[in-house]
């Protein structure tokens, strides 16, 4: 007697099965995968901790800082910018800065090779006292030309009447005493022979010992006005050319 069919075997289509043949070959991959994941041994990594790997080494990467450093390239970026326009702005001045600039300080100017030119020597004045002159503005004058050309102020006190004032100027007048004192003095003459009181309180303000006074009288002063020598204390030099180069010799400095 026939059984019946079942019908999931009539409607199983051939071949579905697979014969034991192939079903080996599966079992035996199944097998060697196993055997690989016990020797490499189970991952301590929880499910899914791959992915925040890779996240990590992604924030790892060079990209990362990449665009951070991008990001904070517009905040420098100012301060290149200033620098650039700086070093620009600098720059004209460094290129026309004048060709003598290089020789000291920026702004200093060059310092000069001249020296000063030596001072002419002092006009030496004539025979004969002026009794019209102002003598304590000839007397100013001569100080502050003394001051700045370093010289002494020879002050000589006398009258035209007077016989060794005479003397004195035959020898002011004679090269080599008009060459010391052009060099070394300005020559006040103050006349003392008239009825000038003004002259006359000069006289006492430089030779203030005071007495009879013995022309001509010759004070020699510093161009601060501080007395140096008298000679109606000390006493006239001979009145000749070897004395009276002597004396201005010796007090010419």
């Amino acid at each position: 007697m026939l059984r019946p069919v079942r019908a999931d075997r009539r409607t199983q289509p051939p071949g579905a099965g697979a014969p034991r043949g192939i079903r080996l070959p599966l079992v035996a991959a199944a097998v060697v995968a196993a055997g690989l994941t016990a020797a490499c041994g189970p991952s301590t990594e929880p499910v899914g901790s791959a992915a925040p790997s890779s996240a990590s080494a992604a924030s790892a990467s060079p990209e990362p800082s990449a665009t951070g450093s991008a990001t904070a390239s517009p905040e420098a970026s100012p301060t290149v910018t200033a620098s650039a326009s700086a070093s620009a702005s600098t720059t004209p001045r460094s290129a026309s800065s004048p060709a003598g600039a290089g020789s000291g300080a920026a702004g200093t100017p060059a310092k000069s090779s001249r020296t000063p030119a030596a001072a002419q020597p002092a006009a030496v004045p004539g025979p004969g006292y002026d009794s019209s002159a102002d003598a304590q503005k000839l007397v100013d004058a001569a100080l502050r030309t003394a001051k700045s050309e370093g010289r002494m102020v020879l002050l000589d006190f006398g009258a035209n009447w007077c016989g060794n004032c005479k003397a004195a100027d035959k020898v002011f007048g004679q090269p080599q005493t008009a060459a010391l004192l052009g060099k070394s003095y300005q020559l006040v003459k103050i006349d003392i022979g008239g009825n000038s009181s003004a002259n006359s309180a000069l006289l006492r303000k430089y030779s203030p010992s005071g007495g009879t006074y013995t022309m001509p009288v010759l004070v020699v002063v510093t161009p601060s006005g501080t007395v140096r020598t008298d000679t109606h204390v000390t006493g006239n030099p001979s009145l000749t050319a070897e004395g009276i180069n002597s004396f201005l010799r010796q007090w010419a400095s």
